[in-house]
């Protein structure tokens, strides 16, 4: 239970104080902090998702999750303008970043800052974690729970951002419908982290949804400008 809100304490810190300062670098090095923290408080790389011997399975699973984003991503944009729910849940406003800066957040920001570090943090050292002290279910449940809530405080940063009132009736709706969608997700990860053996299949996952998920908002609002 402590490492769960420790980890929500840390979003609310990075997220409302610290800002985007040094993102992927803080995040790859705390990456590597836990890593290494979880083996010396006994827990083996199997464990942590990160035993070599389950690398091909979550490759395989990892790759099939992502050629099911894509699929799904694809037909989103299809119909994006037919259908207006479709178009809003597209809708990203970092779809209007510079060319450059968009192939960053897309290649480096978001597989090492966000899908690694988070993937590392939920699906491996949190879900560890819990499965030492009670059953799967609960354990898959308690984790995914977390991930939710770890998503309020990036949810109220982005609502500032778009000039929405965090404690209005919008944004108190974003926030319950982020936290409701990312423990969905959570999910999802953990039970392909479980399936496969590995965290190769939901650090891929994570990838494709949120990587692709941004080129695909590219793609229904126009291209970016040139840097």
């Amino acid at each position: 239970m402590g490492l769960g809100v420790g980890l929500v304490a840390w979003s609310l810190v990075a997220n409302l104080v610290i800002g985007d300062s040094g993102y992927v670098t803080r995040n790859v090095v705390l990456t590597a902090l836990a890593i290494a923290l979880a083996r010396r408080f006994g827990f083996d790389p199997g464990q942590l998702g990160l035993a070599r011997a389950s690398l091909r399975s979550g490759l395989r699973w990892g790759l099939g999750a992502m050629a099911v984003v894509v699929v799904v991503l694809v037909i989103a944009v299809a119909v994006a303008d037919h259908l207006a729910p479709v178009a809003a849940l597209l809708a990203d406003e970092r779809a209007q970043l510079p060319a450059g800066r968009l192939a960053y957040v897309a290649t480096v920001r978001i597989p090492l800052g966000t899908a690694l570090f988070e993937e590392v943090m939920f699906r491996g050292l949190l879900l560890a974690a819990w499965l030492r002290v009670t059953s799967t279910g609960r354990a898959v449940w308690w984790s995914s729970a977390v991930f939710g809530v770890w998503h309020v405080a990036p949810t109220m940063v982005a609502l500032e951002l778009n000039s929405i009132e965090v404690l209005g009736a919008a944004g108190i709706s974003a926030v319950f419908a982020a936290v409701a969608v990312t423990t969905v997700a959570g999910f999802g990860f953990t039970w392909l982290r479980l399936r496969s053996g590995s965290l190769l299949a939901p650090i891929l996952a994570h990838i494709a949804t949120n990587s692709f998920g941004l080129l695909a908002a590219v793609a229904a609002t126009g291209p970016t400008s040139m840097p």
